[in-house]
């Protein structure tokens, strides 16, 4: 799906889809699932999103002179490396997780932390552009995250996945619907972006995003074979490492963590590289198509599929639980179509080194 920057006047080349729940059910045998990788919009005749006005200016602070430089997450540079990617005990193996394959990386940087609404912000405001849940009208939140006044204007649920609903003025400026915004969540990662708003900030960011094998040895922080960034036990001393869902799904989370959705950035400790949010807090689109047959065979910067439907994203997200998604480990993955939006799920930039 390519862009063609930056305002409601440039031409647009997207592909015009209603949101719609893609309602697969599960395959016999297959764990529980939270619903997020069909969160998908589906083509529809004779709908086109509308074109709307920029971003509003919801923080003076991001709007001060300020050079790019200092808007913008810090880079790690993370040196080449042959790493193990994938693992060979999948904790859900139609997911591709496997097999275990040597990779070899060239060297790369990666943010620190997951970009941000006062990041996105500034991009909007810069550039004037319009996400795609703004120009479709709709996005997908959680409905436990919901008012009551939003809950009852509804008009249905995703049947597979009640607790998620299509939900009118929902975007990344409005990350529960119309009545909700971001005022004092400037540090939070920004929701609702599709893959391709996602490569447009990446883009005026003069960086890209990962490819998947980047992102997961960065999420690794320089360990092997283990299940999560800082080892295989979930909590360490009985220590929260990320934001995740505590209690039962999806009706209670006891948010032992602190939070019940979305956290500030670098809430959680970071992984042995430095990086924060690595798992859990918000899933992170990848630069790779998706596919689910890998091979053991040794490669260099993998790069995944020349084309498909959909789009890797890594890292789980604060709905997560072992019960129902069992995805917050750095082998784990799931996909969306490019044009998918919700209340969990982000991205961070990667860059490739200066010449």
């Amino acid at each position: 799906m390519a862009l063609s920057l930056w305002s409601c006047g440039a031409v647009l080349s997207v592909v015009c889809v209603s949101l719609q729940f893609a309602v697969n059910g599960l395959e016999a045998g297959s764990s529980p699932d939270c619903g997020c990788s069909s969160l998908n919009r589906e083509p529809s005749e004779g709908k086109h999103p509308s074109c709307e006005n920029p971003a509003d200016k919801y923080s003076a602070v991001v709007n001060e002179k300020s050079s790019d430089h200092e808007t913008l997450s810090k880079m790690v540079l993370l040196q080449g490396v042959w790493f193990l990617m994938g693992t060979d005990e999948p904790g859900i193996p139609q997911d591709g997780e496997g097999p275990q394959r040597r990779v070899w990386l060239d060297p790369f940087h990666i943010e620190e932390h997951e970009v941000t609404n006062k990041q996105f912000q500034r991009f909007t405001n810069q550039t004037g552009y319009v996400t795609e849940a703004e120009r479709f009208g709709d996005s997908f939140v959680f409905e436990g995250l919901l008012s009551e006044d939003i809950k009852s204007s509804l008009s249905h649920a995703v049947a597979a996945a009640p607790w998620w609903s299509p939900v009118k003025g929902a975007d990344w400026k409005h990350p529960e619907g119309p009545d909700s915004d971001i005022a004092d969540r400037m540090d939070h990662p920004v929701l609702h972006v599709s893959w391709a708003d996602a490569q447009a900030y990446c883009q005026w960011a003069q960086r890209r995003l990962p490819t998947e094998a980047e992102w997961e040895f960065a999420c690794r922080g320089g360990l092997q074979d283990r299940l999560y960034p800082w080892g295989n036990k979930l909590m360490p001393r009985g220590q929260h490492y990320a934001n995740l869902w505590q209690g039962n799904f999806p009706n209670h989370n006891t948010a032992e963590d602190g939070y019940s959705k979305a956290s500030p950035v670098m809430s959680f400790p970071a992984n042995g590289f430095g990086l924060y949010d690595m798992v859990g807090n918000v899933w992170e689109w990848t630069a790779d198509w998706w596919n689910v047959h890998h091979t053991r065979d040794h490669s260099r910067n993998p790069k995944g599929p020349e084309t498909g439907t959909d789009k890797v994203k890594k890292g789980g997200s604060y709905m997560c639980h072992k019960s129902y998604c069992y995805r917050y480990r750095c082998a784990a993955r799931s996909q969306n179509t490019p044009d998918s939006s919700a209340s969990n799920l982000g991205f961070r930039c990667a860059a490739d080194p200066k010449l």
